[in-house]
């Protein structure tokens, strides 16, 4: 085996678009891929210090929407401009936006799932957020369940810098281990 020393490497590593209202109610969105699923509704994002981690201390509130392969290049150009140099970002992605229903924090339209998260804590650049409500836009769900192959959520690569779509199923969970369960 090669070794490679600490990296920041997970695979896949989910593209997360993270909106929230500045003081002015205005939209605002930023890409982060190091983000989690951390316990019963609960994500903890590893963020700086952004116009975004401001918003969201200033509102207790932020959405998590899914990058897609639709979305792909307004996704990525929210994570290399910054909404203190260009405070228009969100409409010059061509995103838009309604309220959510249950935080203080916008849910971007063209993103078809959405975590709806207030906010436990942010220190030492770590947010936990309390999931209080996940939204999915029809298309994207089959028999009422959000169906992947309708949505085509994207993973970052940090390797080689790349945004990959998800790949076919290969087996079904807690499923296909009980071949092995079943013989011993």
């Amino acid at each position: 085996m090669k070794n490679f020393k600490a990296q920041s490497w997970i695979f896949p590593m989910p593209v997360l678009m993270i909106g929230t209202y500045d003081e002015n109610g205005n939209p605002n969105v930023m890409n982060a891929a190091w983000g989690m699923i951390s316990d019963v509704h609960e994500i903890t994002i590893s963020l700086s210090n952004h116009k975004t981690t401001q918003n969201l201390l200033y509102t207790n509130a932020f959405t998590v929407g899914f990058a897609t392969e639709s979305m792909i290049q307004a996704c990525d150009y929210a994570g290399i401009v910054s909404a203190s140099q260009v405070p228009d970002k969100f409409d010059k992605a061509g995103f838009h936006q309604k309220k959510s229903e249950f935080v203080n924090a916008p849910v971007i339209e063209e993103l078809k799932v959405a975590l709806e998260c207030k906010v436990k804590s942010y220190k030492d650049e770590i947010l936990i957020g309390e999931i209080v409500n996940v939204c999915a836009d029809e298309e994207v769900l089959t028999d009422g369940q959000i169906d992947l192959n309708k949505l085509k959520p994207v993973s970052f690569d940090p390797i080689h810098h790349m945004y990959y779509s998800l790949g076919k199923p290969v087996a079904q969970a807690f499923q296909v281990g009980k071949g092995i369960k079943n013989e011993l």
